[in-house]
């Protein structure tokens, strides 16, 4: 079935291992805008290039050009059956101007899990300073201590982890993410499941909220 998808929820509410999952069992492709944008100015595509021109001097790509990436890149094939997107939207601002340029959501997911238990995940989360992977003290430990499964690499907190940067990231969040709850939920879009869960059970209430999209 053609699937549209984003996912909500705070800094380490589980996004990402989410949409690994998802990718692996629905094929859908994950659209991180991050990549995207790196892409793009990498071709030199004219989105790119405008992009580059904000990022060169300091300020921040504005939201027309991330959705003008962001289109861009869903025109591709293998975007033809739906996609996943990561990153973005961000804001109302972001959710609005998607809409506005015909990028229609299926659902939004939200990953529901206290402030207290993003903040103890966040503390065990060790990321490989080589390839990128990330590992948990508890929950997905490495074979080897503080050494990545992957390639070898050293594990590593970033400096995002850290107790209190992880207090200002979900204020940020609470602050201007949260209310795409809200947006989604009017739409009559949303569906909560609690993230608060392990991975897999946490996949299987996603799973099933995608069945009610049939």
């Amino acid at each position: 079935m053609f699937m549209n998808l984003i996912l909500l929820g705070a800094p380490g509410a589980g996004k990402g291992t989410q949409v690994e999952f998802l990718t692996k069992e629905r094929g859908l492709p994950s659209i991180s805008t991050g990549n995207i944008l790196r892409a793009a100015i990498k071709e030199g595509t004219p989105i790119g290039l405008k992009a580059q021109e904000y990022i060169s001097s300091g300020r921040l790509v504005p939201d027309e050009v991330i959705i003008g990436i962001v289109k861009e890149r869903l025109s591709q094939k293998d975007c033809e059956n739906g996609f996943i997107l990561d990153g973005v939207p961000r804001t109302i601002g972001q959710a609005e101007a998607l809409e506005k340029a015909g990028i229609e959501i299926t659902a939004a997911i939200l990953l529901d899990v206290p402030d207290n238990m993003i903040e103890q995940r966040m503390a065990g989360r060790r990321t490989c300073i080589g390839c990128g992977a990330t590992y948990h003290v508890v929950t997905k430990p490495p074979k080897k201590e503080n050494v990545c499964d992957e390639c070898g690499g050293e594990l590593t907190r970033r400096k995002d982890d850290d107790p209190e940067t992880v207090r200002t990231r979900l204020k940020v969040y609470h602050e201007e993410t949260e209310p795409l709850v809200d947006f989604y939920r009017e739409r009559g879009k949303l569906f909560v499941v609690d993230g608060s869960r392990s991975p897999e059970e946490t996949n299987a209430q996603v799973l099933e909220a995608l069945e009610k999209l049939k």
